[in-house]
């Protein structure tokens, strides 16, 4: 990985949070056992989750179909029957609804469990068992995993329990399939930073979405304040926050950043928090503080990397509290966690 090192037990973590499964059942057994390689990780993931999944049965529902019959089965499809010349070979074409497990959510779980037998970096034994799970889905079609539309697949109680599951299967392909090599579709042997970043972004906000509910946190979009709206403020660009936090009459805005780099070299060799970051966050609060009473504050929050020096700013500019720290993912989640509480001592005002 060349971005900030993580421990590969605090992904599967990072990942629970993300995805809304921090409570679900089995996720201690996982985050407690170690694992050498991230693959492993993620095919212990779908192993536990699909295995029970096949226990307590596949999501199924109803899926309408098209198909020539000799029976009439829902209702015919006169046009199509026609078109097709189905009556010289003495069938109808057929619309009717299947109650099948041939669902998106199901043909992205198996479309994942082949991506990683076939080209993952996986133990011997885990691809074994990932191969024994596969026969279960044998009436769910193959699709190719760059096709699957994450954000088109719902969720609800029925099948609440393959959030976490798909969560992680999105993982796999967004981050680990675009590498290339020999000619050849394959498996990165880490992930990306755009993938680690995405994750991140989304671990933070969930993390205090789970501990912190009364903090509101979300996602807003902070609108430019403008002091005499025209027509020609359209090309503003959107200031889309990564994680939003309130309490009262106070507001911390942060802005996640995962980065191989947390500091870039100023004048002389100093290392300095990147300009662009840090006009970015001020642009941020400065916009929402539209008050004027310094109640918004700002915090640039970068996953630690390997680099001697580390991002502590904490100043005041213009009266809003604007500040850069890192994050230490390769620690215990225990000290994670301190490091997160910590954060919200930034509301405190």
């Amino acid at each position: 990985m060349s971005g900030s090192p993580v421990a590969i037990r605090n992904v599967y973590v990072m990942l629970a949070y993300a995805f809304g499964a921090i409570r679900a059942e089995g996720t201690d057994a996982v985050a407690s056992e170690r694992f050498d390689h991230l693959h492993d990780l993620l095919a212990e993931i779908l192993l536990r989750g699909v295995g029970a999944q096949v226990k307590r049965g596949l999501h199924r529902d109803y899926l309408h179909r098209h198909e020539p019959l000799a029976t009439v089965r829902g209702r015919i499809d006169v046009n199509r029957t026609i078109a097709t010349r189905s009556t010289t070979r003495g069938q109808l074409v057929c619309g009717f609804d299947e109650y099948a497990a041939d669902t998106p959510h199901n043909r992205a779980l198996k479309s994942v469990l082949v991506l990683l037998i076939r080209h993952g970096s996986v133990s011997p034994d885990r691809k074994a068992a990932l191969r024994r799970l596969l026969p279960y889905l044998d009436t769910v079609t193959l699709v190719a995993p760059s096709s699957i539309r994450w954000n088109a697949l719902t969720y609800h109680r029925a099948n609440a329990n393959y959030r976490m599951l798909l969560g992680a299967c999105e993982f796999i392909v967004k981050g680990l399939l675009p590498a290339r090599g020999s000619g050849a579709t394959r498996l990165a042997s880490w992930v990306s930073d755009e993938a680690m970043s995405g994750l991140y972004e989304r671990f933070l906000r969930e993390y205090y979405r789970v501990h912190h509910p009364g903090l509101a946190p979300g996602a807003p979009t902070v609108r430019w304040d403008i002091d005499q709206p025209t027509t020609k403020h359209g090309q503003l660009p959107m200031m889309r926050t990564d994680v939003t936090l309130r309490r009262g009459s106070q507001t911390l805005i942060i802005d996640a950043k995962y980065y191989s780099s947390s500091l870039q070299s100023g004048a002389w060799g100093k290392s300095t928090v990147h300009s662009a970051h840090l006009y970015q966050i001020l642009a941020y609060v400065k916009n929402e503080d539209v008050r004027r009473d310094g109640s918004v504050s700002g915090l640039l929050l970068y996953a630690r990397t390997d680099a001697p020096a580390q991002p502590d700013l904490d100043v005041a500019i213009q009266g809003n509290r604007i500040g850069a720290r890192s994050l230490d993912l390769d620690r215990p989640w225990q000290e994670i966690a301190a490091q997160l509480e910590d954060v919200v001592s930034w509301l405190e005002g």
